[in-house]
């Protein structure tokens, strides 16, 4: 039997905001904060958006392996908090950090280098 998300101690009133996928789970984009990069999407249910703001580094749940993991423990690549907000429909969590070293699984920098469907014309 898989464990799945839980809730967690998120603040009850951000918590009552939250609109959450059928399977717990809002979607989380990491943003490099001073560049305005877009870096990856992850998942966070209550106790990884409360583990985020409570700690300063990044908690996502892997909807693969099914358990919380902290960006940079296993990678040494760290997204450091600088701040959180909802987005107007509060379905998706914009999460701003100063992201150390790569933030893609692959070592690229970002998730969204490598398979540009569309560039602008300069």
């Amino acid at each position: 039997m898989s464990t799945s998300p839980r809730p967690g101690s998120l603040d009850p009133a951000v918590a009552a905001r939250l609109k959450r996928s059928a399977d717990g789970l809002v979607p989380a984009i990491a943003q490099q904060y001073d560049t305005g990069e877009v870096l990856m999407l992850g998942w966070m249910d209550d106790e990884a958006l409360h583990r985020t703001l409570t700690t300063g580094r990044c908690t996502y749940w892997s909807r693969s392996r099914q358990e919380y993991w902290v960006k940079g423990d296993t990678s040494g690549h760290f997204q450091h908090v600088k701040s959180v907000a909802l987005d107007c429909d509060a379905d998706t969590v914009l999460v701003k950090v100063d992201q150390v070293g790569a933030a893609c699984h692959t070592g690229a920098r970002t998730c969204f280098d490598d398979d540009v469907l569309l560039r602008d014309a300069d």
